[in-house]
């Protein structure tokens, strides 16, 4: 595995192929301080397209997943007096390019959520490639009921669950458990208790480890490229990453292995 940053408001913990990402501020509900996002952010550099590290899951501490972000660090940061509108924004955006990196990451993603995913904590609930909550948990957007919006994670609430449920969401604060989660399509799969996260995300695992690293990560630059170039520019993208997976050690080995009716070599990992 990658040499993993030193962190001090999450914890990083090596599995096999897999890389665990702990926030870790129970005390706080884990809440999205500067220092979480500075040490996401040093993490998800060091990790991508590390091919020893093939699945990372995202967890909270405490029983509890995020709480969204840190309300007092608004208070003595924001409006202290220290920064003037455009500092402001350009720390607004660091939260907009770990979501993106995070949400980009050639590895696969699991997000297990117990306890509440608010506001910035919903935000990473909408990233995860695979998100998986208890029936209980509480979901919210609340920023507006503090006075600010939602800024950096509107697109991805928008992505995952349409424009008109997220404006409905927003625009009132309205909490849910994940059962209605589930139902709107935010959360992927739904567990009764928190002791069936871990299991599930083993059987999730064991699927992954089935699918060839590099064809997931291209996998994932089609998805968003969907998302973003037009019919021709996507034929064309497509194409090229079909050509260069085909092509590959991992398409040369797959197709070898279904004609010789044998397992490839990354279904053995972990």
């Amino acid at each position: 595995m990658s040499n993993l940053p030193k962190t001090k408001s999450i914890i990083l913990e090596e599995d096999g192929e897999c890389l665990r990402i702990w926030f870790n501020s129970p005390e706080n509900r884990n809440a999205l301080s500067m220092d979480v996002i500075e040490d996401l952010a040093a993490t998800v550099n060091a990790i991508n397209n590390d091919p020893s590290i093939r699945t990372i899951i995202l967890r909270g501490k405490g029983d509890i997943f995020c709480a969204g972000a840190d309300i007092k660090g608004f208070r003595s940061n924001y409006q202290s007096g220290k920064m003037n509108t455009r500092e402001v924004s350009d720390q607004n955006q660091k939260m907009a390019h770990i979501l993106y990196n995070f949400n980009n990451i050639s590895q696969t993603t699991i997000v297990l959520i117990e306890g509440a995913a608010i506001a910035g904590g919903m935000g990473f609930a909408c990233i995860g490639d695979i998100t998986v909550s208890t029936s209980d948990a509480q979901f919210s957007l609340t920023e507006t009921s503090i006075g600010i919006p939602p800024a950096q994670i509107a697109s991805y609430v928008v992505q995952r669950i349409g424009l008109s449920k997220a404006r409905q969401l927003m625009l009132s604060g309205s909490r849910f458990l994940g059962e209605e989660a589930y139902r709107m399509g935010l959360v992927h799969i739904l567990v009764d208790k928190s002791e069936d996260l871990e299991e599930k995300a083993l059987e999730i695992r064991k699927n992954i480890r089935r699918c060839a690293p590099g064809a997931n990560a291209a996998t994932k630059e089609i998805l968003f490229a969907t998302q973003l170039l037009k019919r021709e520019e996507l034929m064309s993208f497509a194409g090229d990453k079909f050509a260069d997976c085909m092509l590959g050690e991992e398409g040369q080995e797959g197709i070898a292995s279904f004609i010789e009716k044998r397992k490839p070599y990354w279904a053995d990992q972990g």
